[in-house]
């Protein structure tokens, strides 16, 4: 039985072999697909340009952005005491500043960070999730919100996302065009070799990489639960809170695709975990009872 700093240490281990494999899949899909193409390095670079622009605008205002999207509006001390009070102690305990909080009035119960770094970080919750968890559950959840802010993970799904829609763009562009790439006929018998493995990986990368993107996320909440547990001294507020939260089956009206990765817990209430055991793979989250035996101690 692993204790919660093992737990860390193991989950941080994991994430970066993941996230290598990721980086050694990106760099092989990219190559190949841009050998098909016929793109010079140039080229390449200019696509990369052009996706991390994009990317980093995203990742520069996301909090404006997702809070616009959510209709999350400022949480004050007076009408939400528990939610203020206790980030406020965790963040101090976290040793970052105290990030902006936000609710969203719905009855669906997630909560969820955002933000570039510490110093502009919001952790946003739904008036659901306040009013059905007592004040050790809100804490578990306000701790494993800020243990994504600590972690940096929001940078992480950021370089991620890049990586991916790199990769997704050149797929679709050599998917969509005609093939006019450079003259292979002197590159023998590995330019055919190398052509067709360029036109398997432009069809195959988009929903591999995403599968990654995916295992990436759900890494990342196992890590953030071993978090909050580490700051609250106490996994069992989390083990509770993830229970309720796991028991209410109303979707999240203001959630989306695009957003499902950064709360909680998902907030579509799409999971596949009953058509078989390889649906997990297209899941944002781990299933709850992983979730649940990491933090006592039985995975």
């Amino acid at each position: 039985m692993k204790n919660i700093y093992e737990q860390i240490d193991s989950n941080k281990f994991k994430s970066g072999v993941v996230l290598s494999g990721f980086l050694v899949f990106i760099s092989t899909a990219v190559y190949l697909i841009a050998y098909v193409l016929g793109f010079d390095s140039y080229a390449i670079a200019l696509a990369m340009i052009f996706t991390s622009i994009g990317s980093f605008l995203s990742y520069y205002y996301s909090d404006q952005i997702i809070l616009s999207i959510s209709g999350a509006r400022e949480a004050s001390r007076k009408e939400f005491f528990d939610f203020y009070t206790v980030t406020e102690n965790i963040a101090h305990v976290a040793k970052i500043p105290m990030p902006r909080l936000y609710v969203i009035d719905d009855t669906a119960m997630n909560a969820f960070a955002t933000g570039r770094d510490p110093e502009h970080a919001v952790i946003c919750a739904t008036t659901g999730l306040l009013t059905r968890l007592n004040r050790t559950e809100i804490e578990a959840v306000v701790a494993h919100e800020i243990s994504h802010i600590r972690f940096y993970d929001i940078r992480l799904m950021t370089v991620v996302s890049v990586l991916v829609g790199l990769v997704t763009l050149l797929a679709d562009i050599l998917l969509r065009t005609r093939i006019r790439g450079k003259n292979r006929d002197s590159d023998g018998n590995l330019g055919a070799i190398l052509f067709i493995a360029g036109l398997v990986m432009a069809i195959l990368s988009p929903l591999v990489a995403q599968l990654i993107q995916l295992a990436i996320s759900r890494r990342r909440e196992f890590l953030a639960d071993a978090g909050s547990a580490e700051l609250t001294k106490f996994p069992d507020g989390l083990v509770s809170a993830l229970q309720k939260i796991s028991q209410d089956i109303e979707p999240l009206e203001a959630a989306n695709k695009a957003t499902a990765h950064l709360y909680i817990a998902n907030p579509l209430k799409n999971h596949h975990d009953s058509v078989g055991m390889f649906a997990n793979l297209f899941n944002t989250h781990p299933p709850v009872k992983d979730r649940i035996a990491a933090l006592k101690g039985e995975l």
